[in-house]
């Protein structure tokens, strides 16, 4: 209508409806802030997860809430209820005939009093006892009735959810004639599929026969073992959690209950639904205490609950290698844990598929882990994290901007900064004006257009960092600097000086080239042993490769060297103290670096009196240098001693 007025404003009704339910970049950045932390790239990945990317309804929550109630699963009741109850109903069932009894004269009375003053204090072996006798009391005979009639309808509700009627009925030879042939039909099915025979047809015709038996409808045969298999595990686990003596009563009086014929179908069923799903846990008991006396569904829905909360709490875990979101079971987690907790997984594999989708995460035979793109990123938030605390002055010249001002260009281009130097570039400049302002002359141009060429220096060099990956590299707090310096000198040297080649060798007992995927996600080495020797060898090798380029060694370390290959074997050999062997073979590498021209500087971390000794006479003897840097100034350091060296000796 013309006269209606809306107005428009900011969301104050709670959380906002359309926002996002994830961060991914967060999430990302998260994730990179404690490996950069020192901490372990698939468990900072896992904690993501763990925590949930805001903090809450994360799968350590859920696993929680599962565990609280597990425990108030345990405290229940007793799970000998059936057995207490019918024991209850045989007493009631002996008081009334013996009053009946009272009231008569006779032989037969006398005797039947004898009778039931003889009968076993077993419980099941005195309902069995008195299957044949002839009561006196018809409110005897109703109770000795509910014995058998309750728990064979417990029994089989249990197992066939749709047979409540009919169990109760069962007592009815007609009833009972009718539930033994639907156990003979399954039994058959079972065996046919358990012979791998193709069993569609003979499966249809089951369900036309007995469907109402099975209100769940499965829809196949593997449907029907899993929903029977599940119940059955669980009496199975009832057995295994009552004494000897309550499993001997219980399973006597099921016996009892049942018939020979029903009891015989009912064990072959339970051994062809073992057979086919060994995986459910069918030897576990628990040990469910509580003053409540639990009937036989109950005791066995209270353990079919537990299993189900075990089954979930691995699931969540995630600890297995490979798991996956998706191994949690959504409608289990609905049914146990509340919708809510569903809701919650679910955003959760929105988040694990987003960062997959986005290309910020990849996943391996292990789990998950992040892409080159999400190092990228990781990268550049340690080198910023180590350029911020630089300042102006001959020792860093670290001004990115400038960096390779003076060379040629790269065809590269970027936005244009406050102080840069490098030439414009006109074409890309002009391009986005017209974007912006659309087409016309004059075109007018505004600071945001501005775009300058990136150059390269015409000088390269060719960089091995070697970074200490002993077991005291972590001990002592210095793992994350020492990740975040090597990822900082890679994204420069990625970024600014392309022409320049990097590799970066982590040493323990041995030393291995490692990528930059492969650094972020590297554990400390739990085997003794600092091999610098065998690192700097694999130096050498990659300044070799590259005969043209200033060659740059720099070498992070915390210990002096207590290990080198064998000569002949070529096999790592430790020892400590270190051996005169293992400081003469490291010397000798040391030499050959310096015999090719490569400038060796060295980052001693801890205050080690013999790493000291050992790194100055490094120092003296390849004309290097050496730094004793704090943890918080190692990425300074390093990247400034990149960028000094670089303009080269030669």
């Amino acid at each position: 209508m013309a006269g209606n007025r809306f107005r428009y404003g900011q969301w104050r009704g709670g959380p906002d409806p359309l926002a996002p339910p994830y961060d991914v970049r967060a999430a990302v950045d998260a994730v990179g802030a404690e490996v950069l932390g020192g901490g372990s790239l698939r468990e900072a990945l896992r904690d993501l997860l763990r925590r949930g990317p805001d903090g809450r309804g994360g799968l350590q929550d859920l696993a929680a809430r599962a565990r609280r109630l597990r425990r108030e699963a345990l405290r229940r009741g007793d799970l000998d209820g059936a057995v207490t109850r019918a024991r209850a109903l045989l007493d009631q069932a002996l008081a009334a005939e013996r009053d009946e009894l009272r009231g008569r004269d006779g032989d037969d009375a006398r005797f039947a009093e004898a009778v039931l003053d003889n009968l076993p204090r077993s419980t099941a072996r005195a309902v069995s006892e008195l299957s044949g006798y002839d009561w006196a009391s018809a409110e005897a005979r109703q109770a000795y009735q509910r014995i058998l009639d309750g728990l064979r309808g417990d029994v089989l509700e249990q197992r066939f959810a749709g047979l409540r009627a009919a169990a109760r009925a069962a007592g009815d030879p007609d009833a009972q004639r009718q539930l033994g042939d639907m156990m003979r039909d399954l039994n058959e099915l079972l065996a046919r599929h358990a012979r791998s025979e193709d069993t569609t047809d003979a499966f249809a015709e089951f369900m036309r026969r007995h469907g109402e038996f099975f209100p769940e409808q499965p829809r196949n045969v593997d449907e029907l073992i899993d929903v029977l298999a599940r119940r059955s595990a669980a009496g199975q686990r009832l057995m295994r959690s009552l004494s000897d003596q309550q499993r001997e009563e219980l399973a006597g009086l099921m016996r009892q209950s049942l018939g020979d014929r029903l009891a015989g179908e009912l064990s072959q069923l339970d051994a062809h639904l073992r057979s086919l799903r060994p995986d459910l846990n069918w030897q576990r008991g628990e040990r469910v205490r509580g003053d409540q006396p639990l009937g036989y569904g109950e005791a066995t829905g209270a353990l079919d609950e537990i299993a189900e909360l075990d089954e979930l709490l691995d699931s969540l875990d995630q600890d297995q290698a490979g798991a996956t979101l998706d191994d949690v079971d959504v409608d289990a987690v609905a049914r146990t844990l509340g919708r809510d907790a569903a809701d919650d997984v679910r955003r959760l594999r929105d988040l694990e598929r987003e960062l997959r989708r986005q290309g910020w995460v990849t996943r391996d035979a292990e789990g998950l882990t992040l892409s080159p793109k999400a190092l990228r990123r990781l990268a550049g938030t340690a080198l910023r994290r180590v350029f911020a605390d630089l300042t102006a002055g001959p020792r860093g010249q670290h001004d990115l901007r400038s960096a390779g001002a003076a060379g040629e260009v790269s065809g590269a281009s970027r936005p244009w900064e406050y102080g840069d130097e490098q030439p414009l570039d006109v074409v890309r400049t002009l391009t986005r004006a017209v974007r912006r302002a659309g087409p016309g002359v004059p075109v007018p141009l505004a600071v945001e257009d501005f775009e300058v060429m990136e150059t390269e220096r015409r000088a390269s060099a060719a960089v091995v960092l070697c970074v200490d990956l002993s077991y005291s590299m972590i001990s002592q707090g210095r793992w994350g600097p020492m990740k975040q310096t090597a990822l900082a000198l890679s994204h420069l040297m990625a970024t600014r000086f392309p022409q320049d080649a990097l590799q970066i060798v982590g040493f323990g007992r041995e030393a291995m080239p490692l990528t930059q995927q492969e650094l972020a996600a590297a554990e400390p080495d739990m085997e003794q042993g600092t091999n610098l020797q065998h690192a700097l060898r694999l130096a050498g090798r990659h300044l070799r490769r590259h005969p043209g380029a200033e060659p740059v060694v720099l070498v992070v370390t915390d210990g002096e060297p207590t290990a080198h290959l064998d000569p002949d074997d070529g096999e790592a050999y430790f020892n400590w103290p270190p051996l005169p062997e293992t400081i003469e073979a490291t010397i000798r590498e040391v030499d050959k670096l310096t015999r090719y021209g490569a400038t060796l500087n060295l980052f001693m971390l801890g205050d080690d009196p013999g790493l000291r000794r050992f790194v100055d006479a490094v120092a003296r003897r390849s004309g290097g240098r050496m730094f004793t840097p704090d943890l918080n100034d190692l990425g300074e350091y390093v990247v400034s001693d990149y960028l000094r060296a670089r303009h080269g000796r030669r």
